[in-house]
């Protein structure tokens, strides 16, 4: 196991991180901007160490610093949550070469499922059914209107590189293709440096569900099943529940069995998240996140695994400590995302926190690292917590939802909690009868 790990993150995530190797009895440092210097990650944790300025390509991106603050406090390992550099094989790389452990995936790994057309294409190898749509990038008008008349209008342009809805258009009809497709590319460049982008068929109203996997690279794997995270604004996830309410049993076992085969025959290490679109009982690959997820809470309510600590046990070269069989799914948990946002125009709302209450009770859970007094910076995220309740049912948790959202106090900042209060009273969230695009419409209806 290591000694020390060192969490290359910021706000609730370095919290989590923190929490699972205090458990484990692993000493921790802490990295932060001078922005973060107050943050409770940077309190709690055994050591810290400032690397940069406030914003994240002079801090938290800062490799540089981050090998310094590793060989300053002898860290050993790496956590790098979410964002950042979670998903950054040079990163993951260099710390190996310095020997260091990078507590995540293999670089090579990492590479392949951080293309989008490479995901798609080992995808297929391993057996994964994927989005019908272009083979590879997709350079010129021309190609582009053969393949999308192929697959048929309306399609989907995205970026090959990057994700979060950035470089991703829909052409509705061949007169839209040609602009779609300039479009999208620019965006891709601007973005993530890469102009490439492919086309899939668009699906019109398909639901999100993720596969949350787990290997350790000695040729074992498991899924933990399944997350609908269909409420979605502008792609950002806002609501995440497991299980889905829109799959039954059979279903759920048949698709964790495909994905945990193929994670096992890809010889995967760590976690991972398969993403799909589902639609009229199909499953179609989008991509796979070699990280852990925002929402990963919501898994660990329902098996009782918790995600962190098996990420460093794998990482330190541990066999998973179960098999599929031990993995029993029980009741039902939904994660409402607390951003620092205005709960109808978004717009962020950073500032000083007057006052916090925090729900509690049985079944509630808030990962959180903010406080009375802290300050939210402008300079990153605006998500500041998580709420995550838990039920024996579905129906039980939406109204232990309601019962926590009502006792909820963030005073200083706006926040998104009064939209989740408003979606409880909605006929299609209490029926779990939603996709992708329902949130978007539902906004629009409420600002008319």
């Amino acid at each position: 196991m290591f000694d020390k790990v060192l969490i290359a993150n910021r706000g609730e995530i370095a919290l989590r991180i923190l929490r699972a190797c205090r458990e484990l009895g692993i000493a921790t440092v802490a990295v932060h901007s001078t922005a973060d210097e107050n943050a409770m990650h940077v309190r709690l944790a055994d050591e810290s160490v400032c690397i940069g300025p406030p914003p994240a390509r002079d801090s938290y991106l800062n490799i540089p610093s981050l090998l310094a603050a590793c060989e300053i406090t002898g860290a050993d390992a790496v956590h790098p949550g979410y964002g950042f550099l979670a998903e950054n094989a040079r990163f993951a790389e260099i710390l190996g070469e310095h020997n260091i452990t990078f507590i995540g995936p293999s670089p090579e790994h990492i590479r392949i499922m951080g293309d989008k057309i490479e995901a798609k294409k080992t995808a297929i190898r391993l057996g994964i059914p994927v989005v019908p749509g272009s083979p590879g990038a997709v350079r010129s008008g021309d190609e582009a209107a053969r393949i999308a008349e192929e697959i048929g209008f309306p399609v989907l342009i995205k970026a090959a590189a990057g994700g979060g809805g950035r470089g991703m258009k829909v052409a509705r009809t061949p007169a839209d293709l040609a602009e779609a497709l300039t479009t999208a590319q620019t965006e891709a460049k601007a973005a993530f440096g890469d102009d490439a982008v492919y086309l899939e068929r668009y699906l019109a109203k398909p639901r999100h569900i993720e596969v949350q996997i787990l290997g350790d690279g000695q040729g074992n794997a498991v899924h933990l099943g399944e997350r609908d995270c269909s409420l979605q604004r502008r792609h950002q996830k806002l609501w995440e529940e497991a299980l889905s309410p829109a799959l039954n049993a059979d279903q759920r076992h048949a698709i964790g069995t495909r994905v945990a085969t193929a994670i096992a025959d890809l010889g995967y290490s760590g976690a991972g998240t398969i993403e799909f679109l589902y639609e009229n009982g199909e499953f179609f690959f989008i991509e796979m996140n070699t990280r852990l997820q925002v929402e990963h809470p919501v898994t660990e309510s329902i098996t009782g695994i918790d995600i962190v600590q098996e990420q460093i046990r794998i990482a330190a070269g541990a066999k998973l400590s179960f098999t599929q069989d031990d993995i029993v799914f029980s009741g039902h948990a939904i994660e409402c995302r607390i951003n620092a946002e205005n709960p109808l125009t978004f717009t962020p709302s950073p500032g000083h926190i007057d006052s916090v209450h925090v729900p509690g009770g049985l079944g509630v859970r808030v990962d959180s690292g903010i406080y009375a007094g802290y300050t939210v910076p402008p300079y990153y995220d605006s998500l500041i917590a998580k709420l995550i309740v838990m039920g024996k049912s579905r129906n039980e948790c939406l109204m232990r939802l309601r019962r926590a959202l009502g006792e909820y106090v963030i005073e200083g900042v706006e926040t998104t909690i009064p939209l989740f209060i408003d979606l409880l009273k909605d006929d299609d969230i209490i029926d779990g009868n939603y996709d992708i695009h329902w949130l978007e419409n539902y906004l629009e209806r409420r600002r008319q």
